[in-house]
């Protein structure tokens, strides 16, 4: 980022033969952001420098100290979500860091508090603007990686699990990409709840990594229904779906009488680097259409989340604002943490990206625009 700029020099010029001075602008002072510039591969994704903002009466400025990364952004990425961002925008929906300044309307909140923000994109830059109503106070103990583990991971599965699926003692729940960063958080909350089994998918590869935070892990490539009904013939209480696809199916069958089904991803139309509309029809074609009559003679529940059109879209922040706090004192009392795969800077944060498409990472990966980029080799044309 550039530094604070001198006061300008004025500027002599001459009107009807006498000197008259005239004020140069000041500098615009600069930050560094990760920007899509359209959309596509990695390639669209490009650290560039752009005007610092200022907050306007409700807002807080914050110093970013580190930036969430989800499957979400791979999908913003490719414009394979509804009502796509006009590009170029700077990217990132959650961050955490410092309060620099306080708009006039804003209480609660001080120069120096160490915060975590939601943001409707913008968070992937050095400073960020955000209204106040989405801004959290973090506790004393928290990291700053940590801190930006927790909105839109810990927010959505404390949702899913509590006020949606109303998960109680006793019940059983299955569970894609356990090895996610909502994933994680969702084995963690479970844990909260006495005596509750936890099935669970991931890649082969990730099961010794993830093997504790849960019951039963079966690879997502075998049929994970027939191993489910080994234990428990009758099927599952709940079933969280972030997969979408033929995974839709089968959970929705694999649901015990009163049993839920809840959407809240749709990860499976997202398998190259940049859209496909194969990858898209066929996710929306293997689901099978559901008949309100159907799940009235078998006693099941259908359910979706999406959580940043419930902040940003449809007003409920103070609902958010509770289940933040209710979080924070989850942390406190060290019933929780998030699970940190890795920190990324700015300029890797294509190679970042790039792991979460993959399915390599086990928890959050973070992106620090305080991070040093990794080293890259040197093209040699000889």
């Amino acid at each position: 980022m550039s530094e604070s700029a001198a006061p300008a020099a004025p500027d002599t010029t001459e009107h009807d033969g006498k000197a008259v001075e005239s004020e140069t602008p000041a500098q615009v002072k600069e930050m560094k952001s990760l920007v899509l510039t359209g959309f596509g591969g990695i390639k669209m994704l490009k650290v560039l420098q752009n005007p610092e903002p200022t907050v306007s009466e409700t807002e807080v400025l914050i110093r970013v100290k580190a930036g969430g990364l989800n499957f979400p952004d791979l999908m913003v990425r490719q414009g394979v979500i509804e009502n796509p961002p006009k590009t170029p925008v700077i990217m990132g929906f959650e961050c955490s860091g410092v309060i620099e300044a306080l708009g006039e309307n804003t209480t609660g909140l001080k120069v120096g508090d160490r915060v975590i923000g939601f943001s409707d994109y913008k968070c992937w830059a050095e400073l960020v603007a955000i209204p106040a109503k989405y801004v959290y106070k973090m506790p004393d103990n928290m990291s700053f990686h940590e801190g930006a583990s927790m909105p839109m991971n810990f927010v959505t599965a404390y949702v899913l699990l509590f006020d949606i699926a109303n998960l109680r003692k006793g019940q059983s729940l299955l569970l894609h990409a356990v090895a996610g960063g909502v994933g994680t958080a969702i084995c963690q909350l479970c844990k909260t709840v006495e005596d509750v089994t936890v099935f669970g998918t991931a890649s082969a590869g990730k099961h010794d990594s993830v093997r504790d935070n849960l019951t039963h892990i079966y690879d997502h490539a075998t049929d994970y229904c027939q191993e489910v009904r080994k234990v428990f013939p009758q099927g599952v209480d709940i079933v969280l779906d972030c997969l979408c696809g033929d995974d839709t199916n089968r959970g929705i069958s694999l649901l015990k009488p009163m049993g839920k089904y809840i959407l809240y991803g749709s990860s499976n139309i997202v398998t190259g680097e940049t859209k496909s509309f194969f990858s898209f029809a066929k996710s929306w074609w293997q689901v099978d259409k559901v008949s309100p009559i159907k799940l009235f003679d078998e006693n099941k529940v259908i359910g979706g989340f999406q959580l940043r059109r419930l902040l940003f879209q449809q007003g409920q922040d103070m609902y958010v604002r509770d289940i933040m706090n209710k979080l924070m004192k989850l942390y406190k009392d060290k019933q929780i943490k998030p699970t940190i795969d890795s920190a990324w800077a700015f300029e890797d944060a294509g190679d970042a990206m790039q792991k979460i498409q993959d399915r390599k990472n086990i928890g959050k990966i973070i992106l620090d625009p305080t991070a040093q980029p990794k080293p890259r080799p040197k093209v040699s044309f000889n």
